[in-house]
């Protein structure tokens, strides 16, 4: 794989967090109900950052848990014999809460399905609402995210890489070609 595109640099990725978490409070009048909650990995400390932000803007702490899909995911067969667990943690009621679905990439749509299953078997939420930092097309069910730090349009053959900490040394996002070694 080799680097195609930069596509965001730390500074914004920080403005376009900021603006989410401007838009997540608008669009739900307030923090007094809601939730985020991340998809393991990249979107658990995009949820806390989103948090932290909303928090310092309302003058509130807001509840943040994290949530594994992994076998929610309908291709499941398809991974590796012993997939690796990230656990789930949700530490709050989420029935008749606004729960915000926090995620790097929103591409086909079925990692947000999955989460959608697995927040169901947890309680009934009142809404659930999708936060994603990129959003890079090729949908193949019927998903939107509600909220969108940048639309970036891509081929298949491209690959769009979030780097954050605590997983990178590095916080940006950049496109991969897939297609080419390197």
């Amino acid at each position: 794989m080799k680097e195609k595109a930069h596509i965001m640099d730390e500074q914004a990725m920080t403005r376009a967090m900021h603006r989410i978490s401007h838009e997540i409070i608008e669009r739900n009048k307030g923090t007094s109900n809601i939730a985020l909650i991340g998809i393991q990995r990249r979107g658990v400390p995009i949820a806390r950052l989103l948090a932290e932000h909303i928090g310092q803007v309302e003058k509130t702490t807001i509840q943040v848990g994290t949530l594994d899909i992994t076998f929610y995911r309908d291709d499941l067969s398809l991974l590796a014999e012993h997939p690796v667990l990230n656990g789930t943690d949700i530490p709050f009621n989420i029935t008749d809460r606004d729960i915000v679905l926090v995620d790097d990439v929103l591409y086909t749509g079925r990692t947000t399905r999955a989460a959608m299953d697995a927040i169901m078997e947890v309680g009934r939420a009142r809404t659930i609402q999708l936060a994603v930092l990129i959003d890079r097309g090729h949908r193949e069910l019927p998903i939107r995210a509600d909220f969108v730090g940048k639309n970036v349009p891509t081929s298949k053959s491209e690959m769009i890489a979030v780097r954050i900490a605590p997983f990178d040394s590095v916080n940006n996002v950049v496109v991969m070609d897939l297609s080419e070694g390197g």
